[in-house]
């Protein structure tokens, strides 16, 4: 499961949360509107009682959410959850990552599209830091992450494909771990157009040559990375090939929103209400026994297939159009 804590980012890249609609004046959630800490630790308990294993915690920006460390601590202590991991720019790791490592957060994921600082402040909208960012990195590897950390790029063409050896090559005989993730028409507000996707194929094609590879199996199923490693004993890399091979049928990702909407899909349309049921005015076993409900029902009913039915529809051929206007949820609001 995937929840988002936070719907505010302190970056604004142009395929999540561009500036010209995400300014100032835009409205985000109030305090009061997400979730809290009790409400979030209770549909955890209930997820992980009905087999949920693993939470990934997101944004926006989740460490933008005062006193993260503490609900850390909350959902890595729940009966049946294994793993609680984080996506973040990196920014603030320096100020959080001890904190979070002792409250039990096992993994870190930081998004990171260039080394190039003109690429970079194009791809965080003008707000990213790059140096901050690397510190970030560092940080968290110092605090005990030390391979549990990942490098999420969004590969766009004629944009940073040119740079990705520079990142592969910055965090080659580290530890550190690079995931190549095609560009996406998530949410409604990016521009998505077919010929801006490098395909994951072409991209293992020009590494290759200059660093061999080899597959590698997955560590378990429904895992979204294609793993291979380099040849020379460097470390590994992984591809997410939403566009050019779709996981559809894999998909093992719930996503809970910040004001507590339930999602099956990263390119869903509408979401379950969750919220309204935990602040309703039934007893606790009443709430708990409604969300096992919804929970159990929402997932054993789920049909999300938009990837594999973007690779079937025109979208599929490059110069054919943009991305289909279905009014996405868009990325920050969920989490990715």
């Amino acid at each position: 499961m995937r929840i988002s804590v936070m719907d505010r980012c302190n970056f604004r890249c142009p395929y999540c949360m561009p500036e010209a609609t995400y300014h100032e004046a835009f409205r985000f959630l109030g305090p009061k509107e997400r979730l809290d800490f009790d409400e979030i630790e209770r549909v955890a308990r209930v997820a992980a009682e009905l087999g949920v294993t693993k939470i990934r915690l997101t944004g926006g920006e989740p460490l933008l959410r005062p006193g993260l460390p503490d609900l850390v601590r909350r959902l890595s202590t729940l009966p049946g959850i294994e793993d609680v991991a984080l996506t973040t720019n990196g920014v603030l790791l320096p100020r959080f990552a001890p904190a979070l490592r002792q409250a039990g957060l096992r993994r870190v994921t930081v998004s990171l599209d260039s080394l190039d600082p003109v690429v970079f402040a194009h791809m965080s909208g003008g707000r990213g830091d790059l140096p901050a960012v690397l510190e970030g990195v560092d940080a968290a590897c110092a605090a005990g992450f030390e391979g549990s950390v990942k490098i999420n790029t969004v590969v766009q063409r004629g944009v940073n494909d040119a740079g990705v050896p520079d990142i592969l090559a910055r965090f080659r005989n580290t530890g550190v771990t690079v995931r190549l993730i095609e560009y996406m028409d998530v949410g409604n507000r990016n521009g998505w157009e077919r010929a801006d996707v490098v395909p994951s194929s072409e991209l293992r094609a020009r590494i290759a040559a200059v660093w061999p590879l080899e597959p590698l199996p997955p560590r378990y199923r429904g895992e979204v990375a294609r793993r291979y490693r380099y040849v020379d004993g460097a470390g590994e890399i992984g591809f997410v090939s939403s566009v050019s091979e779709p996981f559809c049928g894999m998909c093992s990702r719930a996503r809970l929103s910040s004001d507590g909407k339930l999602y099956t899909c990263l390119f869903a349309t509408t979401g379950t209400d969750l919220r309204a049921v935990l602040r309703g005015n039934a007893c606790d076993v009443a709430v708990d026994e409604r969300l096992r409900t919804i929970l159990s029902r929402v997932w054993r009913h789920r049909t999300d297939r938009y990837s594999e039915e973007r690779r079937h529809s025109r979208l599929s051929r490059p110069g054919t159009g943009k991305a289909s206007d279905r009014g996405k949820i868009e990325m920050h609001y969920i989490g990715g």
